[in-house]
């Protein structure tokens, strides 16, 4: 008589969650389905908080003086022009073509005003949903490219959702999509940037084993040259894209070009690549010429309104043709003196702002910026409430989403320490080249808001610990941690929910607005 062994590990914890999502997913056609359905939902709720009232209120709020007014008197003359004084009241009430004609000295490249720009030109300038239209449009398609980069870097659709979802609901987000700042459009650019570098390592990783193990016999000394890399010549073009809305791209494209380097390095070691190192090398040139190259002619395309008219900013003054200069045509020698105008203007802005946050203080969440207020009695400006309406529009992330996101990202870091794992380190890699780079200007004018870039790689991040929760921490269930896992889900959401007034700018009791100021700094 056999006795039966007891194994050595316990069987696997089926939870009634599991039990779910395996019913949901098990067939074919139930597989296909959720394929499509989940990213169609997440990015509609996307869609629905960034579009809903987006016109409200319709008056230029904080930077949107300058950019929306920029936008379109480069969409009508190809460049941005001055505007006469008090032009903001003149131009929300609909007299949107009293600029000057004159070029205006802006400190930003054109791309972001461009996308701004055609939003007002389908729905018009005398409308704030023209003006908000396109940023709504690329903060809800954010969303749907981080559901996309994460099912690249995981395969796991519950993950994904998670991770999208997140940012879907997050004040910042939603905010920054509701107002025409470049911020969304660079956040878009940066995170298409870095799904296309997970393709290219997936795609490129493969075909490399695959060309070593056709070679057969020992290892070979010298790896083969991959120039066949469309992915990585896409995240040139998207990062190009995202530099010509601000220089903050050209982090992106020094971090990504690191990291392709440093990753086929590895890759070719793992495939046996004798003298991998200097084989990386030899890689990392072609890598080069796939990447930047197709970056810069991105962002020189996007200046092609001020280099084909003659009215822009620098566009009549003379640059001296000495030297190399004189092999170059004068608009593009006067576009690298109005470049390095641009340098300086933004290595030495030190103006003081009251809503100004040095990039240490943006992990903490000290100091949000407020982009509107406005407050009404009983009976004014059709207000319905009995003790008036306040109405404001505060930049400030979804709280508990923030700082277990930032948490989350060191847990990353400790978990690729410990296992190496690729996907951790192209999620780090994003968030440090959003973020490390702002620490190296302590002295200089930021706000918290530009961590909208940040935000889609700390809830990737926080989607990963959530997963590890998930499976059962350390001495706990499968089941305790999946109840951990949807209890904080769903504190967020009432999280957001509480706090999308304040994000939307509806009217609300000054006493609701108050209960928003958790800090005495987000005041």
């Amino acid at each position: 008589m056999t006795t039966a062994v007891p194994p050595l590990l316990p069987a696997a914890e089926r939870t009634r969650l599991d039990r779910w999502r395996d019913a949901l997913l098990a067939t074919p056609r139930g597989m296909r389905l959720w394929r499509w359905l989940a990213p169609t939902l997440v990015t509609l709720l996307a869609a629905v908080l960034r579009l809903i009232d987006i016109g409200n209120p319709h008056q230029l709020v904080f930077d949107e003086t300058y950019y929306v007014k920029d936008a379109w008197s480069q969409w009508v003359l190809g460049f941005p022009s001055t505007w006469p004084d008090g032009a903001d009241a003149s131009f929300a009430a609909g007299d949107t073509d009293v600029f000057t004609g004159i070029g205006s000295y802006v400190v930003h490249p054109p791309l972001g005003r461009i996308l701004i720009g055609a939003g007002m030109a389908l729905l018009g300038p005398d409308s704030a949903t023209g003006w908000r239209i396109s940023a709504a449009v690329f903060g809800t398609l954010t969303v749907l490219v981080i559901y996309l980069f994460a099912r690249t870097l995981t395969g796991s659709l519950p993950l994904a959702t998670v991770a999208s979802g997140l940012f879907a609901i997050d004040g910042l987000g939603i905010v920054l999509s509701r107002i025409a700042l470049l911020d969304i459009f660079l956040t878009f650019f940066v995170v298409l940037t870095f799904w296309f570098v997970a393709l290219d390592h997936r795609r490129s990783g493969e075909r490399l084993a695959a060309l070593v193990a056709a070679r057969g016999g020992e290892p070979p000394m010298w790896g083969p040259i991959l120039w066949n890399r469309p992915w990585l010549l896409a995240a040139g073009a998207a990062a190009g894209a995202a530099t010509a809305v601000k220089w903050s791209g050209l982090y992106v494209i020094a971090a990504v070009g690191i990291y392709a380097v440093v990753s086929d390095a590895l890759a070719r070691r793992r495939a046996g690549v004798g003298q991998w190192p200097m084989d990386a090398v030899r890689q990392g040139l072609v890598s080069f010429v796939l990447l930047v190259p197709v970056a810069v002619v991105v962002y020189v395309s996007s200046w092609s309104g001020w280099l084909f008219t003659n009215g822009g900013w620098m566009r009549g003054t003379p640059v001296a043709a000495t030297g190399i200069w004189g092999w170059v045509p004068e608009p593009l020698r006067q576009l690298w003196a109005y470049h390095q105008e641009m340098y300086t203007f933004h290595v030495g802005l030190v103006t003081p702002h009251s809503y100004a946050s040095p990039a240490w203080q943006w992990p903490l969440l000290i100091r949000p910026t407020s982009m509107y207020w406005h407050q009404d009695d009983a009976g004014v400006n059709g207000c319905t409430l009995p003790t008036g309406c306040t109405e404001a529009i505060s930049s400030i992330a979804n709280p508990i989403i923030w700082w277990a996101g930032v948490a989350a990202s060191f847990f990353l870091l400790v978990r690729f320490v410990m296992v190496r794992d690729w996907r951790y380190a192209l999620v780090l890699t994003g968030l440090a080249a959003t973020y490390v780079p702002w620490l190296l200007y302590p002295e200089r004018t930021i706000f918290q808001f530009y961590t909208v870039a940040m935000l889609p790689f700390l809830v990737l991040a926080l989607a990963f610990a959530l997963r590890e929760i998930a499976r059962g921490v350390r001495g706990g269930s499968r089941a305790g941690g999946q109840i951990v896992v949807l209890a904080f889900l769903a504190l967020c959401v009432v999280v957001s929910a509480f706090w999308y007034p304040v994000w939307a700018g509806l009217p609300v009791p000054y006493e609701f607005w108050r209960l928003h100021n958790w800090l005495p700094t987000w005041i």
